[in-house]
């Protein structure tokens, strides 16, 4: 490693990774509480060894070409790392890493979050209750669907798929498991692999954990929803685009499904206009690894990837 390499981190992150950072680096962090604007971060990033890039930095050729020839690594802090361009950053010979794994059980967690949100009509019945109209009870209130002997579509069966469907075990639900790119192993998983069409038929709950790619972008259109049951609900934790948000904002209007719960969306931060309207879907800010753990731990191997490049030693966890 060089002398005190010089590293940006694009947003404030848990101080355990900064911690580590400052012990080997000189660090510069974004100063302001918000995302930079383009011409920011291309002033900010020159110059750089590494980078410690949040998953709605664009890092482009541009971005690239406009941090030097000098820079070694990008870490992403995040799992998914469609916002940098991989394929750009191997032909500079710049190392691209990611956080899998110590996000796993958070996000799992926050999928049920909404799964059950949705299910229950919890956000309905807060706003009801804060809003001064609970007169008392009646058995006709928000009545929603229970969970407990239901059967789990999980449409992406990694890491953060298996440990959605390991919870499902206490619900005494039938798994059903999709995988795009292949079939792959889940040991003391009792889960049935199916086709996608097949899962959309036969769930009542679906959960994306699927990454972004070409071929994942709206797995979930119209002719999905519409082979969905009309009882069913679509959670979503994984990324924005893998839905088509209009098409779902229909499906939810003209009940096709009858709910979803939504953490990322497709024009992130944007949301679709209708769904804002809509009292059927549950809506999050892109919270699902957002406790005081899981982002700890995933500031940490960050900057421990980012360390590992900049020493010569291989990275934990090396995209390209």
């Amino acid at each position: 490693m060089p002398a005190r390499p010089n590293v940006f981190v694009t947003r404030k992150i848990p101080e355990s990774g900064l911690l580590l950072l400052k012990k080997e680096t000189d660090v510069t962090l974004n100063p302001n509480d918000r995302a930079l604007k383009r011409n920011e971060f291309l002033e900010y990033i020159k110059g750089r060894d590494g980078i410690l890039t949040q998953l709605n930095d664009k890092m482009d050729a541009q971005v690239m070409e406009a941090a030097g020839k000098q820079l070694k690594v990008i870490s992403n802090y995040a799992v998914g790392f469609d916002n940098i361009d991989v394929k750009e950053a191997t032909k500079r010979g710049i190392v691209v890493t990611n956080t899998p794994g110590v996000l796993t059980e958070g996000t799992a967690d926050f999928a049920w979050a909404l799964l059950m949100s949705a299910a229950r009509r919890v956000v309905e019945a807060d706003a009801l209750v804060r809003q001064g109209k609970f007169v008392g009870w009646d058995p006709l209130l928000l009545l929603g669907g229970n969970i407990y002997g239901k059967t789990l579509g999980i449409i992406g069966f990694g890491r953060i798929g298996q440990a959605v469907a390991r919870r499902a075990y206490g619900f005494n639900m039938k798994i059903l498991a999709y995988h795009p790119s292949r079939v792959i192993e889940a040991p003391g998983i009792a889960a049935k692999f199916v086709s996608l069409s097949e899962l959309l038929k036969e769930s009542d709950f679906i959960t994306l954990h699927t990454p972004l790619t070409p071929e994942t972008r709206h797995l979930i259109g119209e002719k999905e929803l519409k082979s969905m049951k009309p009882t069913a609900y679509l959670i979503n934790t994984a990324r924005g685009p893998v839905i088509d948000e209009a098409a779902l904002a229909k499906a939810l209007k003209e009940k096709w499904i009858a709910g979803a719960g939504l953490d990322v969306y497709e024009k992130e931060p944007e949301v679709h206009p209708e769904l804002l309207k809509l009292p059927n879907v549950v809506l999050a800010p892109h919270i699902s690894s957002a406790s005081f753990e899981t982002r700890s731990d995933i500031s940490l191997l960050a900057a421990k990837n980012l360390l590992a490049v900049l020493r010569g030693e291989p990275s934990l966890h090396r995209v390209n």
